[in-house]
């Protein structure tokens, strides 16, 4: 059995840890739960690895909080979940007026949770943006790069709007240290 293949849930036994269980696949690594001694990261590689009860056994294999993100990330998308992101309380009630420059033009009023509303929406929905351009088979990395810069711009551009909300852990966040 190619040791590079195993999945979560596949039971182990190594020669210095005991038995262990795999509970997430990196790259190059495996993380097992052993029973003595906690999580170790172990090498895909290493030759302690002893008896092997293969489980989950796949070229592609993805650790549960991959496959939990992909999850919310589909409900998201199709189900119209989205976090509930709380405006600052003393925007409660309030209105945005804009005013055009020619007087004689009629201002435009409207309710700041509406406006919040769209700001949020366009945050998820470049959430999703980014999660579809990360997850592509048809880009290469260059152009995903270069494509999550452009977002992350855009994350940028949008800053202005973080004295809507209430919690600073939902604030957009721009390209750091950009001039």
């Amino acid at each position: 059995m190619d040791q590079l293949l195993l999945g979560v849930g596949t039971r182990l036994q190594h020669s210095q840890f005991g038995p262990g269980v795999i509970v997430a696949v990196k790259y190059a690594t495996y993380l097992v739960s052993f029973i003595n001694l906690g999580v170790k990261e172990i090498d895909k590689t290493d030759s302690h690895l002893d008896e092997i009860f293969p489980e989950n056994v796949s070229d592609d294999i993805e650790t549960q909080s991959d496959i939990e993100k992909s999850l919310v990330n589909i409900l998201r998308l199709w189900g119209g979940i989205s976090e509930n992101v709380p405006l600052g309380e003393k925007w409660h009630k309030g209105t945005m007026l804009l005013q055009p420059f020619d007087k004689s033009l009629k201002p435009k009023e409207i309710p700041i949770s509406d406006f919040f509303h769209k700001i949020v929406l366009l945050r998820d929905r470049l959430r999703v943006l980014e999660q579809n351009i990360n997850s592509s088979k048809n880009l290469s990395d260059e152009e995903k790069v270069n494509m999550q810069q452009y977002i992350t711009r855009c994350y940028g551009s949008l800053t202005t709007f973080n004295v809507l909300f209430r919690n600073k852990e939902q604030w957009f966040i721009g390209d750091k240290g950009a001039s």
